[in-house]
């Protein structure tokens, strides 16, 4: 129970935009096609806008609705599958940054008080894992040979997600979907 005095309990916070149901089906069945192979836990499909931040929930969901408002639908368009070089960026398909997915992100991170010394990077991930660079290379290939089209993919986003994203959980067993917007 919380008292007076007592602070409100702090956890991890990301804003993540989500495609479209069609295109959520077909990502989700190319990821299947991917875990089969190489493993890894199962990823809600979705583009980071603001990564990890840890707040309260009541703050996190106040900057959030405060993130959303105005904010305009945008398109995404792919244009490489790619491989990086962390556990959450092992093959990720990698968006144009287009000044619409740029401002948007700038936009909710500066409502969340981040600041980035990098540029934001766009990119949707198809596989967490931690692989040799051979694998991602494979997993890489396989993902354009289980959806031939994928590199030229190109959707409406038109909805952004608070979720709780426990940093610990390699799992994602514990991510949790708070509120979700419509944009514009």
């Amino acid at each position: 129970m919380e008292g007076a005095g007592v602070a409100a309990k702090e956890d991890d916070y990301s804003v993540l935009a989500l495609p479209p149901e069609d295109v959520n089906n077909r990502l989700n069945d190319l990821m299947k096609g991917l875990r089969s192979e190489f493993g890894g836990p199962e990823i809600v499909p979705h583009i980071t806008v603001v990564g990890i931040t840890r707040l309260t929930k009541a703050d996190a969901l106040k900057k959030f609705k405060s993130a959303c408002e105005g904010l305009k639908s945008y398109t995404g368009q792919v244009d490489s599958v790619a491989k990086g070089t962390s556990f959450y960026e092992c093959v990720f398909l990698l968006f144009h940054a287009t000044p619409e997915m740029i401002s948007t992100a700038d936009h909710c991170n500066g409502c969340f008080g981040n600041k980035s010394s990098t540029p934001y990077m766009p990119h949707l991930s198809l596989l967490y894992g931690d692989l040799t660079d051979e694998e991602k290379k494979k997993a890489q290939e396989k993902a354009k040979l289980l959806d031939k089209s994928i590199s030229s993919l190109s959707f409406k986003i038109s909805r952004l997600a608070l979720y709780k994203t426990p940093s610990g959980d390699s799992s994602l067993k514990s991510w949790e979907k708070l509120v979700e917007c419509s944009l514009g």
